[in-house]
């Protein structure tokens, strides 16, 4: 069994940079509070008739974490988008959350691959494609980061999966590359025990004894050691056969 240490409200997990619950990610000098892949407009992109819940619901929570934490800014990680191609409804929607968001905190947007070749401009306004806070660049993840800069990404959607069909959202961490987890509750998510996150993190060139993974629900954040220990734990024990994994009551990303 894989227990993690004692959970808490936040945790340190490179400098100056702090692991929440819900998945943000607080940049402590600044105050920057850092979202990642919140994939607004989801449902009305895929289409057919799905309520758009999701923008609101996740749009709540991070006015939650922004007055909780006494955020200066916030900055998204890229995908605040699925798509552009939203119905009229659908767009006036998400400008209406960000305009409530902005009344907490200034906010900026890093355009991700779901923003596609118009970054989003025309739904969000000003984009960037990377900035720089308290020493971090701060990038999607989907293109090479510059090199020898420490670097805090989104992109990955990690989650820790521990047996069965549960996982939860994670991060990963090292010295110089902060992974964060993704606020949508569409995404199964890249789990961190797989090789193909392994595969996601070479172009970063950390080292598996190196990277640390914290878990984080709504309330607490768990930090579960080393990603080096946590492979080989899951390695040497027995696992019921199960048909694969899934985020908890969640369905696919779709993209």
């Amino acid at each position: 069994m894989i227990l993690p240490a004692p959970a808490a409200d936040r945790h340190p997990i490179a400098g100056g940079v702090v692991a929440l619950p819900g998945g943000f990610a607080l940049l402590e000098r600044s105050r920057v509070l850092l979202c990642a892949d919140a994939h607004f407009g989801y449902e009305d992109v895929m289409g057919g008739a799905l309520p758009l819940w999701s923008t609101a619901a996740i749009a709540a929570t991070i006015a939650v974490a922004a007055r909780r934490y006494d955020a200066r800014e916030i900055v998204f990680l890229g995908d605040l988008l699925h798509g552009t191609g939203m119905t009229e409804g659908a767009v006036r929607a998400v400008q209406r959350e960000l305009l409530a968001l902005r009344e907490i905190a200034p906010l900026t947007f890093i355009a991700g691959n779901h923003e596609g070749r118009s970054r989003g401009r025309s739904i969000l306004g000003e984009t960037v494609e990377a900035c720089e806070r308290d020493g971090w660049q701060l990038i999607h993840g989907d293109k090479p980061a510059l090199p020898g800069v420490p670097t805090i990404i989104g992109h990955l959607h990690p989650s820790l999966h521990l047996g069965g069909t549960s996982a939860v959202p994670a991060f990963l961490a090292a010295h110089a590359l902060v992974v964060v987890p993704a606020l949508t509750p569409y995404s199964t998510g890249l789990d961190v025990l797989s090789d193909s996150c392994l595969h996601a993190l070479a172009p970063y060139g950390v080292r598996r004894p190196d990277l640390q993974v914290v878990a984080a629900t709504a309330e607490r954040v768990y930090p579960f050691g080393t990603l080096s220990r946590l492979r080989e734990t899951a390695r040497n024990a027995p696992h019921p056969r199960a048909n694969g994994y899934r985020r908890r009551h969640l369905r696919g990303d779709g993209g």
